[in-house]
């Protein structure tokens, strides 16, 4: 085994039906390399997700992935980014403890001169609970239901089937959900794109 990468496994916490009491109002931010891996996590994503920041380093980012989420979720996520383009997305994250926590997903995707990727770095910010309980736990609890049964392929086809009646892509569906919970809450109009002004 080489020294330099030593195996560190860490042990999977039993889900617990809690939120995680956090400051919603900071942005969670963290750099992985192009597997995924993380290379960089921020004070406030060590005080949410409860790991140090030794335990981190070189994990997979799937270690806080909660088991609520449906795979098909995160099939769409890595396409886009292998493409090279953003994504935002709605996850339920777990905690070190087990509890949980909602955040929305922003990506900036590093390349190198020849266009390969070096490096995503990402920022995640809460999400309205209002927005969470009216519009993503129901689609979510329905993917993860067709994909225990059927597969996430299964799944897919139902969440192409989902967003082709709305017309939109899954990244829209989310700009809209989310700038509609906003305009209700904040009715002043700005002139910046929904997400640019969020995680601005």
């Amino acid at each position: 085994m080489s020294e330099n990468h030593p195996k560190f496994e860490l042990q999977r916490p039993i889900p617990i039906d809690k939120e995680v009491s956090w400051d919603k109002t900071q942005t969670i931010m963290s750099k992985t390399d192009p597997l995924g891996r993380i290379e960089y996590a921020n004070e406030v994503f060590i005080d949410v997700c409860g790991y140090e920041d030794y335990e981190l380093m070189s994990q997979p980012h799937n270690i806080i992935r909660h088991p609520d989420m449906p795979k098909v979720i995160f099939k769409h996520l890595w396409d886009e980014l292998k493409k090279g383009n953003n994504f935002h997305g709605i996850v339920k994250n777990m905690a070190k403890s087990g509890r949980y926590y909602w955040v929305i997903t922003d990506f900036e995707v590093a390349k190198d001169e020849n266009g390969k990727i070096l490096n995503y770095f990402s920022r995640r910010k809460a999400v309205p609970a209002e927005v969470v309980s009216k519009y993503i736990e129901p689609l979510y609890k329905r993917l993860l239901q067709i994909e225990t049964v059927s597969g996430v392929d299964a799944s897919e086809k139902y969440l192409k089937g989902f967003l082709e009646e709305k017309k939109k892509t899954y990244i829209e569906y989310i700009q809209d959900i989310m700038s509609e919970y906003h305009k209700s809450t904040n009715p002043v109009k700005e002139k910046k794109g929904f997400f640019a002004r969020f995680f601005s």
